[in-house]
């Protein structure tokens, strides 16, 4: 505590969180974040990684989802 200058409480504050990042070095950020949301992609086309067929697959969505709100049921 005296090489560090600081109080035991502190202290110890330092020490949770510099052991808790090791422990989480190792994950991506992802999964320290709880990983994907199980629906997120099921039935998504497997090209969903370039940017272009992700913003049809989005523009897509939007119109399908636009048109339920204005179709009475």
């Amino acid at each position: 505590m005296a090489h560090e200058k600081t109080d035991k409480s502190e202290l110890i504050r330092r020490l949770i969180a510099e052991r808790w990042l090791n422990l989480q070095a190792g994950r991506t950020l992802v999964d320290r974040r709880g990983g994907h949301p199980q629906h997120l992609l099921q039935d998504a086309p497997t090209d969903l990684s370039e940017r272009a067929n992700r913003k049809k697959a989005m523009l897509q969505r939007s119109h399908a989802l636009r048109i339920r709100t204005l179709l009475p049921s």
